[in-house]
């Protein structure tokens, strides 16, 4: 089984959809109204109870949100982040991170507590 994902609200609930389409347990942001709008802080947290991987492109709020988990001695379930160089947000971003998912999702283990790690191209 692989790592259960949450994914910001940059990603749109399409990548979601694809990614459950192929057996993975993915949700997203935007497809949860108890989730939409809230604070950073408060969405790693909720992913965090869960045992959520969360998934984000918001790399400046949320390595300070990682530092201040691991000050505090706690831990979330992975912070999975998408650098928009690595990935450009044009017509082609939504196939192209849906496949990288895919690929990470295949090899859970890569995925640990705690760790950040930047999502790769397939």
């Amino acid at each position: 089984m692989s790592q259960p994902l949450l994914l910001d609200e940059v990603f749109s609930d399409s990548i979601a959809q694809r990614l459950r389409a192929s057996g993975h347990d993915v949700t997203s942001v935007v497809a949860d109204p108890a989730l939409v709008a809230l604070p950073d802080d408060q969405i790693l947290a909720d992913a965090a109870a869960e045992g959520r991987a969360l998934v984000t492109a918001n790399i400046k709020d949320f390595i300070p949100l990682d530092g201040r988990y691991r000050a505090a001695a706690q831990s979330h379930a992975g912070l999975i982040l998408v650098s928009t160089k690595t990935f450009p947000q044009n017509r082609g971003f939504t196939a192209a991170v849906t496949s990288a998912f895919a690929s990470l999702l295949h090899d859970a283990a890569k995925i640990e507590p705690g760790q950040v790690m930047f999502l790769e191209h397939s």
